[in-house]
């Protein structure tokens, strides 16, 4: 909300009268639940066992019925220090107890993000921590974890929180990935969790072996399905036992957001991300907001911190505007610290070039 304000004030100093809607996004990464704090949700606090196990807090929103939960905030990468990644025994556990906290505050809707992740335990943790168990051959309980699951035989979801069964679970994605080979989640992914070489053949060993049992236990073999890859397999465990949905995150955010209601005859959309390059072309807020925007022929500015050349010229050809943030070379902290003034600036100076937000 705080860029969205600051957008908004550099317009309205050149465009007093205008009516500006403003509509906070994300894409299901890091600011998600942000977003929503912003816009009135309620924040909610939880102790879970982070990546390694160690007990931490974790926020996520609540709005009514609805829950938006990041992965990143109890199993994310960005709460491990470099020398502590170690592929083969983070877990999801924490987010397994952050959507059980949600199911007890009554959510009959949540929406998990699940960029930033430290694990590639297929999900296990989370499952676990809603009442699936992993057992080897003799029947003995296994550790959730990686390392653990090697001697995997059998995964019994019969305590499975009933409650998932009548919750919507959207799970926001922006890779396509499947679960395992040279594509999957331990092969692209593996390594900027720790992952040695030897580790990515071991974890794409173990992520088969839970496939192999989850379809013995449920009857669905989801390995293939787009984004099983994703968070190291998450989105592939909670799609098969719980029934999760994994969809662009932009686009459910999107749809909660009622994005397209205020679209409906607006004269322009204003949208933008800290980098615009290539993988702004690939399902990330600028796209998506873009594509719905094009859908109701509403022209588009993105505002970015920097943008990369071939990635303007490609929005350009879809009728997207690139404006930067920053008037001229700038130091990178000292650019974050005064964003809200910067974009304020960038927004008022798009507003006099332009001449009339209806202009085209």
């Amino acid at each position: 909300m705080t860029v969205a304000r600051a957008i908004a004030g550099g317009l309205r100093s050149v465009w007093p009268d205008t009516d500006l809607r403003l509509v906070p996004m994300a894409d299901g990464g890091d600011g998600t639940v942000d977003a929503f704090l912003a816009a009135g949700a309620t924040p909610r606090t939880v102790s879970v066992r982070g990546p390694l196990g160690a007990p931490l807090d974790a926020v996520y929103a609540r709005d009514g019925e609805r829950a938006i939960v990041e992965m990143a905030a109890a199993s994310g990468l960005a709460l491990l220090a470099d020398d502590q990644r170690d592929a083969r025994r983070a877990t999801t556990y924490g987010t397994g107890e952050l959507i059980r906290d949600a199911l007890d505050g009554g959510a009959r809707t949540i929406v998990l993000g699940i960029g930033g992740s430290a694990t590639t335990d297929g999900g296990a943790g989370a499952l676990a921590a809603l009442g699936v168990r992993f057992l080897d051959e003799r029947g003995a309980e296994l550790s959730p974890d990686p390392a653990s699951l090697q001697t995997l035989a059998r995964i019994d979801a019969a305590n499975l929180d009933a409650r998932l069964a009548t919750t919507t679970l959207a799970i926001a994605c922006d890779v396509d990935n499947p679960l395992l080979g040279s594509h999957g989640a331990a092969a692209v992914y593996g390594p900027q969790k720790g992952a040695t070489p030897a580790d990515i053949g071991y974890l794409d060993g173990v992520l088969a072996r839970l496939a192999d049992c989850a379809r013995r236990e449920t009857g669905r073999d989801l390995r293939e399905l787009p984004g099983a890859g994703a968070a190291g397999g998450l989105g592939w465990g909670l799609a098969t036992f719980a029934g999760a949905a994994l969809e662009r995150g932009v686009d459910v955010i999107a749809r909660i957001r009622r994005l397209d209601d205020a679209l409906a005859g607006a004269a322009l959309c204003v949208t933008g991300e800290g980098r615009i390059d290539r993988q702004t072309l690939h399902g990330k807020v600028v796209d998506g907001v873009a594509a719905r925007a094009a859908a109701h022929g509403v022209p588009v500015v993105a505002f970015g911190g920097s943008i990369e050349v071939a990635a303007e010229a490609e929005l350009a050809a879809r009728g997207i505007t690139c404006m930067p943030i920053v008037p001229g070379p700038f130091d990178l902290r000292e650019a974050m610290l005064a964003a809200p003034e910067l974009l304020y600036a960038a927004a008022a100076r798009f507003a006099r070039l332009r001449g009339s937000p209806a202009a085209r």
